[in-house]
Order: C-alpha cells, then sequence, then structure tokens
C-alpha cells in the first residue's frame, strides 16, 4: 500500500510540473513580458511632469538670483554700490552661460506645455535679475574701465558661446513681459555673431582653435538660433540669411552623408579630416534646425534644404540608438558609454519635428518614447542630471572623446532635459500611442 501511495504522488507531482510548464501548446509566449533595460511603453503626462517639477525644484534652489561682495560675502542689494568685488552668489551653476541659456528655453516651454507658471517665472524673474544689474556694471566700467566684473562675458562677449543661447532665450521671453532693459544685451551679442567673431572668407562662423580656421560644430548652436530668433524679433531678412547659411556651409563640410552624421570638427588646410561624430555636438546641429525651422518663414529660398537635412540628420541618429534608448558618447561607436545630455537634445529635437510635422509620427515617435523614458531614468530624486559627459573641446583621437568625464554638474544635461520632457508632452497629448502585439506603435 505504502508503494502504491509513493507512485501515485509521482505521478501527481509529474501531472502538477507538466501542467506548470510553459510551452507554445499551452501558452501564449509573444505575451511573455521582457525585461528591458529601460521602461518600454508610452511615457504618461504625469510621470513626465513629475521629472520636471524635480529639476525646477533643484534648479530653483541652487541658482540664487543675488549679488554678494567677495571679500565680506554680505548681499550687495544697493546695485549702485556695485564695484569690482561684487560676485554672483555662488550656486551650483552660473546663471550666465551657454548652458543656461539652454535651461532658461526650457523652463520656458515647459510652461507652454504644461500651463504651469513656474518655470517660465524661473527664467523671467533670472534674465530680469541680469537687466536690472546690467546698467550699473556699465557705470563701473566707465568709472574702471579694465576693472574684471562679474558681467563682463555679458558686456564684452569672447566668443559665441557667450552669446548664442543666452541672446535666444531673451528674445523669446520678450512675450513673458520682459522690460526693455534686455534689448541692450540682445543688441550686444547679435552685434557679436553678426560683425566680431572670426568668419571664413565665405562668411562661414569659424574659430582659431585648437588649430587657426577650425569649424566647430558646437556654434551651429552658439549662432543659429539666436540670429532666427533675431530675424523674427527685428523683421530684418538680413538674419535669416545668415543663420541659413551657416547651416548649409557646416553641412557641406562636416555632414557625412552616408552615415546621416556630423562630424565634431573640420580644420581648413587638412587634406583629410578626422571623423569623430560626437554625441552632444550632433545635438546641437539637430536641435539647431529644429530651432531655425521654428521662426523661418515659410517662403524663404533656404527652408527645403534646411528640412531636407533635418530628416537625413533625423534618419542617421536614428540607427544608431541603443536598445537602452540612449546613444553614446561618440555616436557610432558602441564602446563608448551612453551620454545622457545627447539623449535628452534628440528627444526634444526628434519630437518637435514629428509635433512640427517634417517626420513621420510612426516612424520616429517609437524611438523618441524609449528615448524619453531613457533620459527620465537619469533624473535622480534631487533632480540632478546624471550621465553628462563635461564641456569637451574638439580632438582628434577616440581617447579624448571616451574618456571625457561624466558630472551631475555638467550643466549642459538640465535644459535639454527640460525642452524633452516639455516637448514629450505636447507629443503624448497630440498622438494616439499604444502597445500592439507587445511593440510601441503610434497612430494618426
Amino acid at each position: 500500500m505504502k508503494g502504491k501511495l509513493i507512485s501515485i504522488f509521482i505521478l501527481l507531482t509529474g501531472l502538477n510540473l507538466w501542467a506548470q510548464k510553459v510551452n507554445d501548446s499551452n501558452s501564449p509566449l509573444h505575451l511573455m513580458k521582457p525585461d528591458y533595460d529601460t521602461p518600454y511603453g508610452k511615457p504618461e503626462t504625469k510621470a513626465i511632469t513629475d521629472v520636471l517639477d524635480r529639476v525646477y525644484s533643484y534648479l530653483d534652489q541652487t541658482t540664487p538670483m543675488v549679488l554678494i561682495d567677495r571679500d565680506s560675502k554680505t548681499a550687495v542689494t544697493d546695485y549702485s554700490k556695485i564695484d569690482d568685488k561684487t560676485i554672483f552668489q555662488p550656486g551650483d551653476f552660473r546663471l550666465v552661460s551657454y548652458e543656461w541659456g539652454v535651461t532658461y528655453a526650457g523652463m520656458l516651454l515647459a510652461t507652454e506645455t504644461t500651463g504651469d507658471p513656474k518655470y517660465a517665472s524661473y527664467t523671467r524673474n533670472r534674465l530680469k535679475f541680469l537687466a536690472d544689474i546690467h546698467p550699473w556694471f556699465v557705470k563701473l566700467e566707465e568709472k574702471k574701465p579694465d576693472a574684471k566684473h562679474a558681467m563682463l562675458r555679458v558686456l564684452h562677449p569672447h566668443a559665441l558661446d557667450d552669446c548664442g543661447a543666452m541672446c535666444a532665450a531673451m528674445i523669446k521671453t520678450q512675450r513673458y513681459g520682459f522690460d526693455n532693459n534686455q534689448d541692450l544685451m540682445i543688441k550686444n551679442f547679435v552685434d557679436y555673431i553678426s560683425i566680431k567673431e572670426f568668419r571664413f572668407p565665405d562668411g562661414t562662423l569659424a574659430r582659431n582653435r585648437p588649430l587657426p580656421n577650425s569649424l566647430w560644430l558646437d556654434d551651429l548652436f552658439m549662432s543659429v538660433p539666436a540670429l532666427a530668433q533675431m530675424g523674427k524679433y527685428s523683421g530684418e531678412q538680413k538674419y535669416f540669411d545668415d543663420a541659413v547659411k551657416q547651416i548649409l556651409q557646416f553641412s557641406e563640410r562636416m555632414f557625412n552623408y552616408e552615415k546621416g552624421l556630423f562630424m565634431h570638427g573640420w580644420v581648413m588646410g587638412m587634406d583629410e579630416h578626422p571623423q569623430f561624430h560626437w554625441a552632444r555636438a550632433n545635438g546641437w546641429a539637430v536641435m539647431t534646425m529644429v530651432e531655425l525651422l521654428e521662426v523661418l518663414p515659410e517662403n524663404h529660398s533656404g527652408r527645403a534644404k534646411v528640412l531636407d537635412i533635418l530628416r537625413k540628420h533625423i534618419r542617421g541618429l536614428a540607427n544608431y540608438q541603443t536598445a537602452k534608448g540612449f546613444w553614446h558618447q561618440l555616436i557610432d561607436r558602441n564602446d563608448s558609454y551612453l551620454e545622457t545630455s545627447a539623449t535628452a537634445i534628440y528627444t526634444y529635437s526628434i519630437a518637435r519635428a514629428i509635433n512640427r510635422g517634417y517626420v513621420d509620427a510612426a516612424v520616429y515617435g517609437p524611438m523618441v518614447c524609449l528615448a524619453w523614458n531613457a533620459v527620465a531614468s537619469k533624473v535622480n530624486e534631487k533632480g540632478q542630471v546624471e550621465g553628462t559627459c563635461v564641456g569637451t573641446g574638439m580632438g582628434f583621437d577616440p581617447a579624448f572623446y571616451y574618456y571625457r568625464p561624466i558630472n551631475v554638474f555638467a550643466a549642459h544635461g538640465y535644459g535639454p532635459v527640460l525642452l524633452a520632457g516639455a516637448e514629450m508632452i505636447q507629443l503624448v497629448k497630440t498622438h494616439k500611442i499604444e502597445i500592439n502585439d507587445s511593440a510601441l506603435q503610434l497612430y494618426k
């Protein structure tokens, strides 16, 4: 009897194990949940807004609008007492930099798509602060022409980095009721870009570092959005013409049509140009084109050419997105690290291209949703953006790019995350996004 019971137990156990076995005959295997590294599926508006809120709260707390005396550390509230010892109260980031020009623009767009005024107030308040102190630093220079002071690069830009992004953000802020003190800074920045920056004989904006007659892909963003915004702001065609010329002449020298990617640097006199496709520089390029198209008149003769390059670039970028949703530091070298700021810039730019009808939502929507989910995973609970490459010059060897440090205080990550999240909210609101046979799809 005992032997029979054991046999029955073994039989029942075997039947139970057989019943639990998952195979093609008893289970819809195509519905099994994949073990994704990055969350997969439709981004939700509330979750996107939560990311934006964390970034906003962190930046609002760590970028004070205060002047202090360098020695005593006491606040300078009477601007008539500003002198060459007056500095900005140190925060985690600078209030005047090209990175913060992107952040100011990101805050404005976040208000547009969420309806929450606090983001735009961040930008308006800080730019108003700069406009309020600007004339007092001018007075300081009248007394002490050689003074080295906190607003030196605003009054006397030394490079496109000092001008373009800040200028574009200032012009965009006009619709939020900014007072006219800003006009002095706008004019100074635009004059530097248009008149003072070094150019090739054909008018292409260039630098004389690291080698004479160098083109930096970054400089598209450091100039063209400001020129484009100035064209809209002033109504003068010459700014649009210069902006389009920069896109076309940079692209002629630096765009690899086979890969659909830009090289980072180009140097006049080189017979052969090193092809390092640095991710963030490609981000500056693709964002420049969507920013230009936003204000470029529909009937401008160069619009179709700019749009064609944008579409080719987006296709090139799409070909190199990783399964985790990110792009590599060197886009076409998959042993280089995954980088956050570039991924965020691509997310914003491609989402904007979808929202404006430049590219097909069904083709590019799923990849941009994956990209946003990847970016969101890099915003920690404090609101800091992780995985961003620090400021980077132009290099001619792979080690230079592979080993650039990453840091949460690399200011380049914050504006792109705000822009990406804000534009993704618009995409989610205006497109039908569903899972069909386990795959994310966008429907018209």
